[in-house]
């Protein structure tokens, strides 16, 4: 890999914006990134026009030629609008495309970032060769995607993959979109924090709490995962609580479109070798009817935080 953009031909360019740093790649003829390029994503007053200026500035950097790929994080329709986005200041119906189409030119695709990442492991990662996949990303909250009998599946919006909004407690917490008991609110990186906090404050975990330095509400979940890899007993329980809210949703989204593999993406892809098979194990007992099918492989992500934009940069050669 080079981060000199003048070393090599490829013109395929993606973009992911994420709240603090923009990355842009370029992939060679072979899906291989040849070329990263940084930005800090413009925050506050007037944060919106700077961050077109910045998306400019990023593909000049990367050799645009007219092929551009952009995930950003929130809602996008199918005319490339940004209706609501969480982690950017003042979006509403923000209209990314048009504005790139009056600044570049050419063929310039956005999409939410982690329909790109769906896109990338698909195409070039963990999904390669499946006709049937989801991807699942576990981060701060949850995202995916839906590859459907070969095609990347948007919805009618182009909303398809909020998969984190399913609710899967009425009665549960408050999650920020206003709903109650979303999936997200127990089986991401939040959710598993969330998890370790109730038992901490029970009197429990004390290596978590101990890696938290001793403060029960300051428990996060890489403190549950360092005190799991040291053998701890009860961080182990928490683990497995938290497979079993995965592999609750991951059981729903099989009973609604039934696809071959889910690709587990996001932050805790970090911790695979804690999750896997808790997951696995628990989504064994939930599938519904699993005599009567072959059961949904369980994968982990390959892309890592490069995901987003490699798919991004894939955007323009898919049909729309």
């Amino acid at each position: 890999m080079t981060s000199d953009p003048g070393a090599h031909n490829a013109r395929r360019i993606g973009i992911d914006v994420g709240g603090t740093k923009a990355l842009g790649v370029a992939l060679d003829d072979n899906g291989a990134v040849v070329a990263e390029v940084r930005r800090d994503t413009p925050r506050g007053d007037a944060s919106l026009d700077a961050l077109i200026e910045t998306l400019v500035d990023l593909a000049g950097a990367l050799g645009f030629d007219g092929s551009l790929g952009i995930g950003v994080p929130g809602l996008v329709t199918r005319e490339r609008v940004l209706r609501a986005a969480p982690n950017l200041d003042g979006v509403a119906d923000f209209a990314v495309g048009a504005l790139l189409d009056e600044r570049l030119g050419g063929r310039i695709e956005v999409d939410n970032d982690a329909t790109c990442a769906t896109v990338a492991e698909w195409q070039l990662g963990a999904g390669a060769g499946a006709s049937n996949m989801m991807l699942v990303t576990l981060g701060t909250g949850i995202g995916g995607g839906l590859i459907a009998n070969g095609a990347l599946h948007r919805g009618v919006n182009g909303f398809a993959g909020e998969f984190g909004h399913m609710i899967v407690h009425p009665d549960g917490p408050r999650c920020p979109c206003g709903q109650r008991g979303c999936w997200e609110r127990y089986a991401s990186g939040s959710g598993l924090a969330m998890l370790a906090r109730e038992a901490a404050t029970g009197r429990r975990l004390h290596e978590v709490v101990r890696h938290a330095g001793g403060d029960p509400q300051a428990v996060r979940g890489e403190h549950v995962q360092a005190a799991a890899r040291e053998g701890d007993p009860e961080a182990i329980e928490v683990i497995d609580e938290f497979g079993r809210w995965v592999a609750l949703g991951l059981a729903n989204l099989s009973n609604a479109f039934d696809p071959e593999l889910f690709v587990l993406g996001g932050g805790l892809a970090s911790g695979a070798d804690l999750y896997l098979e808790p997951i696995t194990r628990w989504f064994g007992e939930l599938l519904y009817q699993p005599e009567l099918r072959a059961r949904p492989r369980v994968e982990f992500a390959t892309w890592g935080t490069l995901a987003g934009a490699v798919g991004a940069a894939l955007l323009p050669e898919l049909d729309r």
